[in-house]
């Protein structure tokens, strides 16, 4: 399979394009500047010699999402899974009196419009498929839903819950050309955005949805909210 993965320098990201390559898979590993990439990116790209390519996308960014697709479909890239994992966590701490503005629109401009925009690019990339193989997986969030909704962190969970809804529009879109579109919660990971006290580490969300991607664990076809284990969520 080919495959494209946003956030792909630290975290999830690279777990999931560490995991992916290893299981053969190509991966454009996107970062917001290739030119300064990690080492551990650096390093798999070295490891995995033409499957590995690290490529610059900011994803709030149309015009790196545009010149993105059209260097990809110049060299005959064509797409089977697009993994929109780039994503922020702004403004904890705080209720609706501390709320500041600029932390939602930012928010926003990365959780949400960042993978409209991704997809607006990149999706035209895709396979079509008989099958159903096919995919775009959305990183979202049990904040993200309203059976997980709780007070405090408005800029993430506004946003995942719109990631959400975006999800199912784009699944109802792509299922004529046989691509599903999902959001997966990934658990509580020990990243710096989950933090060190969480009980899951970044490979083992990874692992999960590698699966997912791969059709190793089935996700059925009116289902389009799991877990990282293929578990469906509460919306």
């Amino acid at each position: 399979m080919n495959m494209l993965i946003t956030g792909a320098g630290r975290g999830l990201g690279f777990e999931l394009a560490k995991i992916a390559a290893a299981r053969g898979h190509q991966v454009a590993a996107c970062v917001r500047d290739a030119s300064r990439a990690g080492s551990e990116l650096a390093e798999l790209a070295g490891r995995y010699p033409g499957l590995v390519r690290i490529e610059t996308l900011d994803v709030a960014d149309e015009e790196q999402a545009r010149a993105l697709a059209a260097k990809l479909r110049g060299e005959g890239f064509v797409l089977d899974a697009l993994v929109n994992n780039a994503g922020i966590l702004l403004g904890r701490g705080g209720g609706i009196a501390s709320l500041e503005l600029d932390d939602l629109k930012r928010t926003f401009e990365v959780n949400l419009y960042g993978p409209l925009l991704v997809a607006k690019h990149l999706t035209p990339l895709m396979r079509e498929s008989q099958s159903g193989a096919e995919i775009v997986v959305h990183i979202g969030s049990d904040a993200g839903s309203f059976a997980g909704a709780y007070g405090g962190d408005y800029p993430y969970a506004l946003s995942k819950i719109a990631l959400s809804m975006f999800a199912k529009q784009l699944n109802e879109e792509m299922k004529p050309r046989g691509i599903r579109a999902i959001a997966v919660h990934p658990g509580w990971m020990r990243t710096d955005m989950g933090g060190q006290s969480a009980p899951l580490s970044p490979a083992e969300s990874a692992l999960g949805i590698i699966d997912l991607i791969e059709g190793t664990t089935e996700v059925p076809a009116e289902t389009w909210f799991v877990d990282y284990a293929g578990k469906a969520m509460p919306v």
